[in-house]
């Protein structure tokens, strides 16, 4: 049994893909370093088509890492990531260019522009890459923010609006071209539980009425029982994934290093009150 495989079934927990499945991201042999610190090797997973798919692991593990090179702003030291069958890691800058376009990320603090208003931030990508007019961008940008939550606010600036409402406008624009893959690096970061929440409504939202692949650094525990199809599991200490596979089918049947984490720090087969069903 391959370490990817460890005491998870292929594919346990996996949702139905809208479209009839198929691997959107297939991570192949990767090996991830800064020079000659290995961040971590070996890892061996896919990403489904339609699927919310979650990389969790403790502080430093190289979530945030691993995210930089799917979306190819960091070469592997080893091995390939491929792209809808394409190797992305090995193509060329313009190609790569163009695969970007079709993604949407958001980042941990929203990089919102703090010289624009959220209409104009939202609008941004719209005129650069699309070509439309900057009225008809306008008009888009307003009903991107009306899909989070935010109609009427286009005319605001960053700083004038909460934590919660700046990581929604962050999503209206990493939605803006209408992107195949959602990513998210710690979109709850810095939420208080009831931001959190409605977040996690919002990204389920946003994969049902796009059909998007979303693909989620997190280790908000809520947040992955809440919306996890499946998730891969980066231990620090091997520096290769522990396991993948559905949250409860880690939390039940993984390795112990994954069942402790999801357990807030316990082993729930050892120990069964602190159980949390």
């Amino acid at each position: 049994m391959s370490r990817s495989e460890t005491a998870i079934p292929k594919n346990a927990g996996t949702s139905p893909a809208p479209d009839g499945g198929g691997d959107v991201f297939k991570i192949e042999s990767l090996t991830m370093a800064y020079g000659d610190y290995v961040v971590m090797r070996d890892l061996d997973f896919s990403v489904k088509r339609g699927e919310i798919f979650f990389i969790i692991g403790g502080s430093g593990c190289g979530k945030s890492t691993l995210l930089r090179h799917m979306i190819g702003l960091a070469k592997p030291a080893a091995g390939r990531i491929l792209y809808r069958g394409e190797d992305f890691s090995g193509a060329t800058e313009e190609r790569r260019l163009e695969i970007l376009r079709e993604f949407g990320i958001l980042y941990q603090g929203g990089a919102l522009w703090s010289s624009m208003t959220l209409s104009e931030n939202i609008a941004l990508p719209l005129t650069e890459f699309s070509g439309i007019s900057e009225r008809a961008a306008a008009e888009i940008a307003d009903l991107k923010l009306a899909l989070v939550g935010l109609n009427g606010f286009g005319g605001f600036y960053p700083s004038e609006i909460s934590g919660g409402m700046a990581k929604r406008a962050g999503l209206a624009r990493a939605i803006a071209l209408d992107p195949l893959v959602l990513f998210f690096d710690e979109p709850s970061a810095g939420l208080d539980p009831v931001s959190s929440h409605r977040l996690d409504r919002l990204i389920l939202q946003m994969r049902d009425s796009l059909g998007a692949t979303v693909v989620v650094v997190s280790h908000e525990l809520a947040s992955i029982f809440a919306i996890a199809d499946r998730a891969v599991f980066l231990d620090a200490k091997s520096k290769t994934q522990g396991a993948i596979g559905s949250p409860r089918e880690l939390l039940e049947r993984g390795p112990k290093d994954v069942r402790v984490f999801l357990n807030r720090g316990v082993d729930p087969l050892e120990n069964k009150d602190a159980y949390e069903k």
